[in-house]
């Protein structure tokens, strides 16, 4: 019983071995939100070769899994032997102890004997040494040698290329003869197997070639793998293998007009089989025709989707469309039913432009219960959904809908004050900050960005009672202190920046910021300003001074003028309630940073001239401006008149008039 034993042991090693490598084979499949599995699908973008880590991943996944299923293979035929083949295998094994390696060999060869008794048996065994010479990476092959083993591969395999592709030791060599053969020959390999696409989707071999023919292939070789897969996408995304090729197909090949049609088919039989006659359709506009085509369309819908979400695809891109699509024609009770099933889910959506659209819609959609529970699903991926694109739309949304603002703060606030400076300087991370300080303002707020902001707004009326701006006012009255203090705290990691040095332009010339603030956070907002003068003290003529930096000059204007500009009255609006800028600020800035010293020196510096005509507009004849307009009248005979000082030449036409 001994043999029996050590074949059960072996066997159940090499499964585990299996499902290591479909695992990490997934990983490089699927699109997610990981940043890894994004980047080696998003990385299968040349015409002649994909991305190396990627192909090494897949190719030694296929290796490995090759080396495991030999075993298996051998380990099936064993037990399948008669009493006396078992005899004899006890002997061997036996025998096995005193010389391993000569056992190892025999299991071998026999493993070789009983290929080559299979169909085709003999010409794999040919293919395959080719093969071993074509796939060699280093040195690289030369093209013309590279060519002639494509060609004699081809030859050998064309009439039998089918029972080759889903054959765990024969799929990856039509694999590596799609990746390095040319334009035509990829089409007749498709054609070939034009019959065989969806055996190829649901094979734990064949999707692998089924993703290099997509990635190679020409338009019309991807057209023909998507029609061969219309309408069994639904039955598809149910399978365990078959829903990472739907997604792939739908990320990264499919055009606009294809995507649109493979959602549609989720809708339901009747859309995948008259395609043609739903064609340009919305799903508003068919279930405008009939309550019971809405009916149907929405049963469709969620069974689809409640079948992936259960299988652990809710990351996936497709189904967050399929659930778009839902969100639009669901009633209230179905958005209830909708928002439970995905409870869990929250974050897996907002990394799509798709599932972001969903989580916003549900979340000015949700009642107070069940935009709580939405809050402590997502509180856990605070950072990472703030500096997503379409995760920081997410959570705009919730700043904007969501009424118990005291409950959002202590959500998300502590983890916000640990990165927040880092948060300041990202170009999607400030946004939810900018919302909170400006507003939506058209500024930082696109056209676009902003029409679809507005639209949860609307969705929000019935959900939300707390007027717009006072749920806004109240979060910025929480926020405002920890921005003031990270701000002081890391000044100049934000203003080496372009986009932190506009960011506290708007939190420091912003009355409603100081308007929010108690007495002792204007002391901070106080200590900032000062922390920003001083940040530009010392030598100009020093190329790492912050004044050289262009966006510097904009700023200490802003502070100065101690207003913003209207750009549709095409004026400065003063602020009223700010204090410690404008007048004030100007005459400490040139005192204890510029003085006479080096007045000139800024004046005479195309970066830095700006900031003294700002300091004139302010200070030129004011009682706190007499040091300035006396010294001014020292150093205007050497002003320089170079013509790329566009500063100085302003500054003269001011002083002559």
């Amino acid at each position: 019983m001994a043999p029996t034993t050590k074949k059960v042991n072996k066997r159940q090693s090499a499964s585990k071995d299996s499902g290591k490598i479909v695992k990490r084979a997934k990983n490089i499949s699927v699109y997610s939100s990981d940043e890894e599995s994004d980047a080696a699908l998003h990385g299968l973008s040349s015409e002649d070769e994909l991305d190396d880590a990627s192909e090494d991943e897949l190719d030694n996944a296929s290796e490995e899994s090759e080396d495991s299923d030999e075993s298996d293979a051998l380990d099936e035929d064993s037990e399948a032997n008669s009493d006396e083949e078992d005899n004899e295998e006890t002997g061997a094994d036996e025998k096995k102890e005193g010389n391993g390696v000569s056992q190892h060999a025999e299991q071998r060869k026999t493993l070789k004997e009983r290929k080559l008794q299979r169909k085709s048996g003999e010409r794999v065994q040919q293919i395959k040494s080719l093969w071993e010479k074509l796939r060699v990476k280093s040195p690289p092959i030369p093209k013309p040698v590279r060519e002639k083993l494509c060609n004699e591969i081809w030859e050998l395999s064309s009439d039998c290329i089918e029972d080759l592709v889903l054959k765990h030791d024969a799929s990856r060599i039509v694999q590596t003869l799609v990746k390095y053969s040319s334009k035509e020959r990829r089409e007749q390999i498709t054609l070939a197997l034009k019959d065989k696409i969806y055996v190829l989707a649901t094979s734990s071999y064949g999707k692998y070639l089924l993703v290099k023919l997509l990635h190679y292939g020409s338009r019309s070789s991807r057209q023909l793998i998507i029609d061969q897969l219309h309408g069994s996408l639904r039955k598809l995304m149910r399978h365990r293998e078959g829903a990472y090729v739907v997604e792939d197909l739908f990320v990264l090949y499919a055009s606009q007009e294809q995507r649109n049609q493979m959602i549609r088919e989720f809708w339901g039989s009747e859309y995948a089989a008259f395609r043609e006659t739903h064609k340009g359709l919305t799903i508003e506009q068919v279930c405008e025709t009939s309550v019971e085509k809405r009916n149907i369309i929405a049963r469709n819908l969620i069974g689809t989707i409640t079948a992936s979400v259960e299988k652990g695809s809710a990351g996936f891109q497709i189904l967050h469309a399929a659930m778009r699509e839902y969100v639009k024609i669901a009633n209230e009770k179905e958005i209830s039913e909708f928002i439970e099933l995905l409870e869990e889910h929250f974050a897996e959506l907002v990394h799509t432009p798709e599932g972001a659209e969903v989580a916003a819609t549900l979340i000015a959609k949700a009642n107070a219960k069940e935009r709580k529970a939405i809050i402590k699903n997502l509180k856990e991926h605070t950072l990472k959904l703030i500096q997503n694109e379409h995760g920081a739309v997410v959570f705009i949304t919730l700043l904007m809908t969501v009424d118990d603002t005291v409950l959002v703060s202590k959500a998300f606030a502590p983890s916000i004050k640990e990165e927040l400076a880092t948060l300041i300087v990202d170009k999607f991370g400030r946004r939810p900050f900018l919302f909170l300080l400006l507003g939506l303002d058209g500024k930082y707020f696109g056209p676009n960005l902003k029409k679809e902001l507005e639209k949860y707004i609307k969705m929000s009326e019935n959900t939300s009672k707390k007027p717009f701006d006072q749920r806004r006012l109240e979060l910025l009255k929480r926020f405002a202190p920890m921005i003031l203090s990270t701000t002081n705290e890391h000044y100049k990691e934000i203003l080496n920046e372009n986009i932190g040095s506009q960011f506290v332009a708007d939190l420091l010339v912003n009355d409603e910021v100081y308007e929010q603030l108690s007495e002792a956070d204007q002391k901070l907002f106080a200590e900032l300003v000062d922390t920003v003068a001083i940040y530009f003290k010392g030598d100009i003529s020093d190329y790492d001074h912050p004044i050289n930096k262009p966006f510097s000059a904009r700023l200490l204007k802003s502070l100065i003028q101690n207003g913003r500009y209207n750009v549709k009255a095409k004026k400065l609006e003063p602020l009223q309630k700010v204090q410690g800028l404008g007048v004030p600020f100007a005459q400490r800035f040139y005192e204890d940073i510029i003085d006479s010293s080096n007045l000139l020196d800024w004046i005479n510096k195309p970066s830095s001239s700006f900031t003294i005509v700002a300091l004139y507009e302010a200070l030129h004849g004011t009682k706190e401006g007499k040091q300035f307009d006396k010294d001014l009248k020292k150093v205007i005979k050497e002003i320089s008149a170079d013509e790329s000082n566009k500063g100085a030449h302003l500054l003269l036409k001011l002083i002559k008039q």
